[in-house]
């Protein structure tokens, strides 16, 4: 009775200790808490953001919704053209540089001090004035049109109007995928040639005649018509299956490994958030749905 009594009295001690200990605990539970706010903490600081014109939808979305949900963080989000994002990451004046092409594409560019995120992948394809008159060309006769062989869309079974041609720069992260997958590399005749890819796309539905190039994002309106290549759909299920030739990565570099703002940033453009949600509606297409990849020498291959 007494072995009893006295476990009984020991039993009692233990409960209050454990209790006292919970107690106690409090302090060190709101540290741990306090650690995981403090991990938690919304962003701060500011970067800023330069290149493909054909990204900027994307990615100007993105920080805006960052930016929604960390007040303290201040991204700008320019465009210029690929060659611009990778210049000016190279040196330093921008902490993510973004392009349609890969960093050893460019002529100047120290590609093996940047690193490349993935972010997505874009498809491309020719883009005409609603009045033209047809919805598909050929491959070869996209060729000749842009090189100036091809002057009048009656050529090729539409209306009788003038070809007038529109360009982007040779800066262009846009025109190098075009020129190298639409062109199969050809130059492209003399035309109006624009920085911006809205510009473009507004020429083009305010020009009777007017052909250009675009990504499949620009194309939320029936101001102007895409067109298929071969037959082919410009899509982003041929994309995806490599049926579709004109599509590209959308990169975008850092000087280094990413650090601070920019990783913090870089790391939601990578959420299952942004790659499953806005991504998609912003018409860009994840690299993990791809079928195909493709090297910086562009050569494609089945995954």
């Amino acid at each position: 009775m007494k072995n009893f009594k006295k476990y009984g009295l020991l039993l009692i001690i233990a409960t209050l200790v454990a209790f006292a200990a919970a107690c106690g605990n409090g302090s060190s539970t709101d540290e741990n808490a306090g650690d995981d706010k403090e991990g938690s903490e919304t962003a701060s600081g500011s970067i800023v953001v330069s290149g493909s014109s054909a990204m900027q939808p994307l990615v100007a979305a993105a920080a805006e919704e960052f930016m929604a949900e960390n007040p303290d963080a201040d991204i700008q989000v320019n465009a210029g053209g690929s060659g611009t994002g990778l210049s000016q990451v190279s040196e330093g004046s921008v902490q993510i540089g973004n392009s349609d092409v890969f960093a050893e594409e460019k002529e100047g560019i120290p590609a093996d001090e940047l690193v490349d995120h993935k972010v997505a992948v874009v498809g491309m394809t020719a883009a005409v004035n609603p009045n033209v008159g047809i919805e598909d060309i050929s491959k070869e006769d996209l060729k000749k049109v842009f090189t100036g062989e091809i002057k009048n869309w009656k050529e090729l079974g539409g209306k009788d109007q003038k070809i007038t041609l529109v360009n982007r720069p040779d800066s262009s992260g846009t025109r190098a995928t075009f020129v190298k997958f639409g062109l199969d590399g050809e130059t492209p005749a003399e035309g109006i040639t624009e920085d911006s890819s809205n510009t473009v796309k507004k020429i083009i539905s305010e020009t009777d005649g007017a052909i250009g190039y675009l990504a499949f994002s620009y194309f939320t309106d029936d101001s102007v018509t895409p067109l298929a290549i071969d037959g082919v759909k410009p899509t982003d299920e041929n994309v995806q299956k490599g049926d579709f030739p004109i599509w590209a990565y959308q990169h975008s570099y850092t000087k280094g490994e990413a650090e601070g703002l920019a990783k913090t940033f870089l790391d939601y453009m990578m959420s299952e958030e942004v790659q499953t949600g806005l991504l998609k509606d912003q018409g860009y297409i994840p690299s993990t749905k791809m079928e195909v990849e493709r090297d910086a020498e562009g050569k494609q291959t089945k995954k």
